[in-house]
């Protein structure tokens, strides 16, 4: 049934967040205050994500939602409406760096050991679970990308390890979609433009924070 797919799915990805959020928590060189701090703000961020795809399958189906709001509970969530969440988390946490005065910086560092171990996890589940060979392709690009940061995450700064973490991954899953038939991000499909305007964004952030540190 459509709807015992949707917990399932709903629990898998549950799942795979605590485990990226126990990740974190392993291998963050931080102390506990700090460590409970991140989370705290990581957690509020994750949240906020939810809503903003919820915003976003309204604005996508605003027609539909206008004559029966009850109905768009049964439309899936698809790629477009994780991008409109993308853009308006985006927004989200530039506000709370111009107008709060938030740093970023932690936050995004932070992210990373969560994104790794909840990918992880997530494509993990969707072999054993529903035999999925496509999964494969993502899963290996994670194994490796794991690899690569635990290794360098204390050795360089937070914002290079987490500015070449998504240019990494990026071109790892933009890889992908030229020998697979698609990738995917906890089931959402990426297009490629998706993936090239990550890999533009990382590199403009990285190349904007290490001239102003020059300077």
């Amino acid at each position: 049934m459509p709807s015992a797919w949707v917990l399932t799915n709903v629990a898998i990805i549950v799942i795979s967040v605590l485990s990226g959020l126990l990740f974190f928590y392993i291998i963050s060189p931080l102390t506990k205050t700090k460590k409970k701090q991140q989370l705290e703000e990581i957690i509020s961020l994750l949240i906020n994500f939810v809503i903003f795809i919820w915003i976003g399958k309204v604005l996508l189906n605003l027609s539909v939602f206008v004559e029966d709001p009850l109905a768009i509970l049964a439309y899936p969530s698809n790629s477009h409406a994780f991008y409109v969440a993308v853009l308006f988390l985006i927004i989200n946490v530039g506000y709370k760096a111009k107008r709060k005065n938030t740093d970023t910086i932690p936050l995004l560092a932070s992210f990373v050991p969560v994104f790794l171990g909840a990918s992880f996890v997530y494509e993990f589940i969707d072999i054993m679970w529903n035999d999925s060979t496509l999964a494969w392709g993502h899963l290996l690009l994670l194994i490796v990308l794991t690899f690569i940061y635990v290794f360098v995450h204390e050795k360089i700064s937070s914002l290079s390890a987490a500015g070449g973490f998504f240019v990494g991954w990026s071109l790892g899953q933009l890889l992908l979609s030229f020998i697979l038939p698609f990738t995917t991000l906890f089931g959402y499909m990426m297009d490629r433009w998706f993936l090239i305007a990550t890999v533009v964004i990382s590199l403009a952030l990285l190349t904007y924070h290490n001239r102003r540190n020059v300077s």
